[in-house]
């Protein structure tokens, strides 16, 4: 079988952003007879704090099947540009040093970006040169510009870095065609080397059981709308809006609960923003069973996006929402790629972004319209089966890996499922 090494700095136990994905597609592969192996960093998202039992310079385990290299670098508890920077590039030049094995393949996860040029450096001039596949999660150089890290010279220097990083791989896998639009028009990167493989649910069907239960443990009231934003709670998220809108619904009298569930460099103030408001709160990380009983037990599921960012992201927490069944309420702006998964799936609202009375709306007619949410929850569950199928991305990935190890050449533009993959 192939030997398939796999390089990013976010893995599991990390359960939110980037790392479910790299994850399940490691362990998946790993499962049907593949040779795999991950270099990764020391788990630190989204808390930006390093996970417990995770110290010393190196640790080499073995999870369900992958081995897996994971090495120590800096990590900013407040990440600004500079220190992401200084981030990936202490983890790349690790990864630079580190055992890849003698790999058929290489997949290099982007971001971070810093780090995966620093590989590509390594990819090309190693002996063998297996062909290096770089697969993008989010468009670094709009992320600066929406998120307004850079401006002017910066923002092109940002789009001329990123060009030049992924032009150097043998091929790139995007989430979305929006991301390969992009990819092909502003950083002028060849059509058929872009190959598109939708990110996917990860999680099991949603629990039928156990929801009053956490209702009750948490603290949300039972004649309540709670509106959950799980996931990240970080600059993109521009989450001061949910404090806003809670700020609106105590005005009112409003029976919305605003919660916030997870971290982030922006959670502490967050909470301070919000000290005094009775009708939100926020809850720690919760397991993995748990977090999908709060995700089906909550009556609207929250995407909250800072005004501006319309491109550089797919928001992983829909594959996760839309697995609940339950409606999704979007503040992003129109046009954004939210907006098109949302209006794809039909399986929620949207309303501008930073606009907190509008928000509150939205809120509440799906709060109180049972049919309505109904429909829309089931819709995502529809699109969740029908378009954001484990088994299929993982079984695209496969034939990508095996298109360009048999023929060295560039993948066509639509990749086509030889054979059936089921999970184990």
């Amino acid at each position: 079988m192939t030997r398939i090494t796999i390089i990013g700095l976010n893995y599991g136990p990390e359960r939110s952003g980037i790392a479910p994905y790299t994850t399940s597609l490691a362990k998946n592969l790993a499962a049907h007879g593949h040779t795999v192996r991950v270099v990764t960093g020391f788990p630190h998202y989204p808390e930006w704090r390093r996970h417990k039992g995770y110290g010393g310079w190196k640790k080499s385990e073995t999870l369900d099947g992958v081995a897996i290299t994971r090495l120590r670098h800096y990590t900013p508890h407040k990440p600004t540009a500079l220190r992401r920077i200084i981030m990936e590039f202490t983890f790349g030049a690790r990864a630079l040093a580190a055992d890849w094995d003698t790999p058929d393949v290489i997949l290099l996860v982007s971001p971070a970006l810093i780090s995966t040029g620093i590989a590509t450096i390594r990819a090309r001039f190693s002996v063998k040169r297996p062909p290096c596949l770089i697969w993008v999660q989010d468009l670094y150089s709009r992320g600066v510009v929406e998120t307004d890290l850079a401006t002017g010279p910066f923002a092109r220097l940002a789009i001329r870095l990123e060009a030049a990083i992924l032009g150097h791989a043998d091929g790139i896998v995007a989430i979305h065609e929006r991301f390969r639009q992009y990819l092909t028009d502003t950083l002028r990167l060849s059509r058929q080397h872009v190959s598109v493989i939708r990110n996917w649910t990860h999680l099991p069907p949603a629990p039928s059981a156990g929801q009053r239960d956490l209702r009750e443990r948490l603290g949300w009231k039972t004649d309540g709308i709670i509106v959950l934003h799980a996931g990240n709670m970080g600059k993109k998220q521009g989450l001061e809006n949910v404090i806003a809108a809670a700020r609106v619904a105590e005005k009112t009298s409003s029976r919305v609960q605003f919660v916030l569930m997870g971290d982030g460099n922006q959670r502490d103030d967050l909470e301070m923003a919000a000290r005094g408001l009775r009708n939100i709160s926020f809850v720690d990380p919760l397991p993995d069973a748990e977090f999908q009983i709060a995700l089906t037990a909550a009556d609207v599921l929250l995407v909250n996006e800072l005004a501006g960012v319309k491109d550089m992201s797919v928001p992983s927490k829909l594959t996760s929402y839309f697995n609940a069944g339950v409606p999704v309420l979007a503040a992003t702006d129109a046009g954004s790629v939210t907006a098109e998964e949302l209006a794809a799936a039909g399986a929620g609202v949207r309303v501008d972004a930073d606009d907190p009375a509008a928000l509150l709306e939205a809120a509440e007619t799906l709060g109180s319209d049972k049919t309505l949410a109904k429909r829309l929850g089931q819709n995502g569950l529809s699109f969740r089966q029908s378009t954001l199928s484990e088994a299929t991305a993982v079984a695209k990935f496969d034939d990508l890996f095996q298109s360009y190890i048999s023929a060295g050449l560039p993948r066509p533009e639509e990749i086509v499922v030889s054979h059936q993959w089921g999970t184990k």
